[in-house]
């Protein structure tokens, strides 16, 4: 598939995550925010490993945008048990995908 298809499939996918977590953390539409969440997840990360096509295993940056992603996926959780309140939560995510962004971009490690 055409690389410029794909990300551009993966940042829009991207948009509709954090579009999902304003929803989970500010709105009134849990259930919806949380389907979507979920959904934007999946979509993430199927669409990121089409770009990779096989992963890089001498390097390293594609195992921490999995963490990134996987907490990206845990802060509804930590927001609904008050371990993180909301704007937190929404902002440590803003900063995890603004650096996701950066490791995809310049792959450092």
């Amino acid at each position: 598939m055409n690389p410029l298809i794909l990300h551009t499939l993966h940042v829009a996918s991207a948009l509709l995550l954090f579009g999902s977590l304003g929803a989970i953390f500010f709105g009134s539409g849990k259930k919806v925010g949380s389907a979507l969440h979920g959904i934007a997840l999946l979509a993430l990360l199927l669409i990121g490993f089409a770009i990779l096509k096989k992963p890089p295993m001498d390097q390293h940056w594609w195992m921490a945008k999995l963490g990134i992603w996987l907490f990206i996926g845990a802060s509804p959780a930590l927001v609904k048990r008050n371990i993180l309140p909301p704007w937190l939560g929404f902002t440590l995510c803003l900063v995890a995908a603004g650096f996701a962004a950066w490791l995809g971009y310049t792959k450092p490690f």
